[in-house]
This record gives structure tokens, C-alpha cells and sequence, in this order.
């Protein structure tokens, strides 16, 4: 007789049922987790915030260093990705980091070479989706640290600094609203005329050159507070082919020594970088700016919007420079009190707290 029972006879019930004993503990796990309000909340907590953190701040790496839109091109194996970061990278660190971003789905790997998986990497990685780029590199960069370090920074009386801003990213991201205030500026802006405009806080000089392409007799003075933007806008100035008509400067609109006077000065995104106090004495520098029957153009994010405008103005309230954004009708008694007439406010984004503001030199106001 044969002592080894054939298969399926004889053998433990567990091993028959393919593991039934184990799938029994897993139905005890899940039993367990089903009454543990701690461990659900856990699963909830990763599934909800955790993870879409983790991927946000993946794609924020991914688009700051270059590789993701390095990696829209096409696939690149380890070594390519390595000479694409420049330096010389630990590949062994530099791959762990990439196989974070395949298990959390932005990535893919075939063959050895990583390429984009996600849809969101993927428009990302588009060059004309580099604003929104910029604006993940803004909420990574500033919005998390101030929503996790205010109760902190309260406690120590301890202010962020313009040294704690990059100002290219500020750049890129606030060219988000860019089709907004382009339309602004063409419904501002004479055509039928020479124009002398100065831009304050220019950023990457974009809209100069709008203004530059929708007046070919348009000439401009563009300046910026941080020496870096103000350089990068005057590369590109040259790289448009614009540095006859256009002049770049770094310079602060309250100390700024101008001997002549221009038709429209324009001032976007940045009236909360100057305190809430000083604001009348800054418009009215900016008014003897303006020329006779000139105008200011100011576009601005205002109170009263969605959670990334209300982190906006956390973020400023917890600044050493700058203010809280403005309430529109503040603004509008502001500009006034500057001395400007015909002030006017118009929502240019639709369901959004952006506003353009506009006001006329007073000596030309009737």
C-alpha cells in the first residue's frame, strides 16, 4: 500500500483550499480594521490627503529640476535621466526617487527607460502648461510651508522674507491669469499713438511685449524689484528682439528717480507686496508717474476668493514685506485717495476675485 496519499486526500484542509486558513486571517484583518475607527481613519487619511501630497510635491520636484519635460520628450533610461539633471548625480539615489514617482502612477518604467504615466504629468510636461507648472512650484513651495509652520512661526514671532520667495517661480505661476490681464491691457492701451509705458514689477516682461505687439510705436521702461527677474526680463527683451524699444531695470516704485513722466504705467499682480499702510503713498508715487492724461492699469487678486487665494493672503500676512490682499472697494479708496479719478474696478476673471483697476491723472480727470 502506498503510505503518500494521493493529492487531495489526506493533505491538511488549508493546503486543499489553496490557503483557506490564510484567507481566514485576512477576513479577521479586514474584520479588525472594519471596527478599528483609528485604522480606517488612517486608509481614509492616506487615500485622501497623503498620497495626492505625495504626488503633488513629485510633480513639483519633477517640473522644477527639468526631467519632467525631459521625460514628455521621450523615455530616458537612468543614465540619460542622470545627464539631464546635470552635475554629477548619485544614480542610485536619483532611481530610488524615480520609482517613488512609478508606484505613485506619474511615472512608468518599460525596458529600463522612465517615461510620463499620469495625464496631469503629462500636461504638465507641455510647454505652454508651464504656468501651471509654476503654480504647483508656488503651492509646494510656499503655500504648504505656511499652512504647516504658522502656529510655529506665531509662537516664535518669526515673519518669512523676500529671500524665502523664488522669483521665477512667481514669475511663471502668475502667468496663470495671463489671457485675463492681456485683454486688460488691450482695453487700456491707446493704439492710435506713440506710448511711453512703464511696467512695475515686469516679471518676465510678457506683458510688455503684448503692449510692444499691439502698439508698434509703444516704448517702455520695465522694472522689477529682485535683481534676477529684472535680468531674466532683459534676456528676453533681447531674445524678442525688443531691446531698442524697451529699457530693463531692478528698482523699487518707492525709491525709483524718474525725470520723465509716462502715458500708461501698469502694475499687475503685486499691489500686496507693498504694506497695507504705505499703499496710498506707493499709488501716489506711481500717479506722478503718470503723464497728463495718462492712466494707471493695476490688476490684482482681491479677498473674498477660494481656498488658493485665501493661502495667498495667509501667506503675505506672515511676510516681513508686503500686506494682505486688497478688498476691491479699499483699493477703489485708495487709488482715489492717491489722487486719481474715474477710478474704476471690473472683474476680468469670471467667478473670481481678479480685478483691473484703472484711474485717470487727476489734472486731466474734466
Amino acid at each position: 500500500m502506498n503510505a503518500t496519499p494521493p493529492a487531495g486526500k489526506g493533505a491538511p484542509q488549508s493546503a486543499r483550499k489553496g490557503g483557506g486558513g490564510s484567507s481566514l486571517a485576512q477576513l479577521r484583518t479586514l474584520a479588525q480594521v472594519v471596527r478599528d475607527r483609528q485604522i480606517r481613519l488612517l486608509l481614509s487619511l492616506s487615500r485622501k490627503l497623503v498620497t495626492p501630497l505625495y504626488r503633488a510635491a513629485f510633480l513639483s520636484g519633477a517640473a522644477g529640476s527639468g526631467l519632467l519635460r525631459a521625460l514628455g520628450e521621450r523615455p530616458r533610461d537612468l543614465r540619460e535621466v542622470a545627464a539631464e539633471l546635470g552635475g554629477t548625480p548619485d544614480v542610485h539615489r536619483l532611481r530610488v526617487w524615480l520609482d517613488v514617482g512609478v508606484k505613485l502612477g506619474e511615472l512608468e518604467r518599460r525596458d529600463g527607460r522612465y517615461g510620463l504615466k499620469s495625464r496631469l504629468a503629462k500636461g504638465l510636461a507641455e510647454r505652454e502648461n508651464d504656468a501651471l507648472a509654476g503654480a504647483l512650484q508656488e503651492v509646494t513651495h510656499f503655500h504648504y510651508p505656511v499652512l504647516m509652520e504658522a502656529p510655529q512661526m506665531v509662537r516664535d514671532d518669526r515673519y518669512f522674507s523676500l529671500s524665502d520667495q523664488d522669483g521665477e517661480i512667481i514669475a511663471r505661476s502668475s502667468l496663470i491669469v495671463r489671457p485675463f490681464i492681456e485683454e486688460a491691457i488691450a482695453r487700456t492701451l491707446p493704439r492710435d499713438r506713440p506710448v511711453r509705458l512703464l511696467e512695475i514689477g515686469c516679471g518676465s516682461g510678457l506683458y510688455v511685449r503684448h503692449a510692444a505687439a499691439l502698439n508698434p510705436r509703444l516704448t517702455a521702461l520695465a522694472v522689477d524689484l529682485q535683481p534676477e527677474v529684472a535680468e531674466q526680463a532683459a534676456a528676453n527683451m533681447s531674445d524678442w528682439g525688443l531691446s531698442d524699444r524697451v529699457q530693463t531695470r531692478q528698482g523699487d516704485l518707492r525709491k525709483l528717480d524718474l525725470d520723465e513722466q509716462f502715458d500708461l504705467v501698469t502694475m499687475h499682480n503685486n499691489i500686496y507686496y507693498f504694506p497695507e499702510a504705505d499703499r496710498v503713498e506707493v499709488l501716489k508715487q506711481a500717479r506722478s508717474l503718470v503723464a497728463p492724461g495718462g492712466r494707471l492699469l493695476l490688476t490684482t487678486s482681491c479677498q473674498g476668493g477660494g481656498p488658493e487665494l485665501e493661502v495667498l493672503n495667509l501667506w503675505f500676512e506672515y511676510a516681513d514685506f508686503g500686506g494682505a490682499l486688497p478688498y476691491e472697494h479699499e483699493l477703489v479708496a485708495q487709488l482715489e485717495e492717491a489722487g486719481f479719478a474715474d477710478v474704476s474696478a471690473s472683474r476680468i476673471i469670471p467667478g473670481e476675485q481678479f480685478r483691473a483697476f484703472t484711474g485717470t491723472h487727476a489734472h486731466a480727470a474734466h
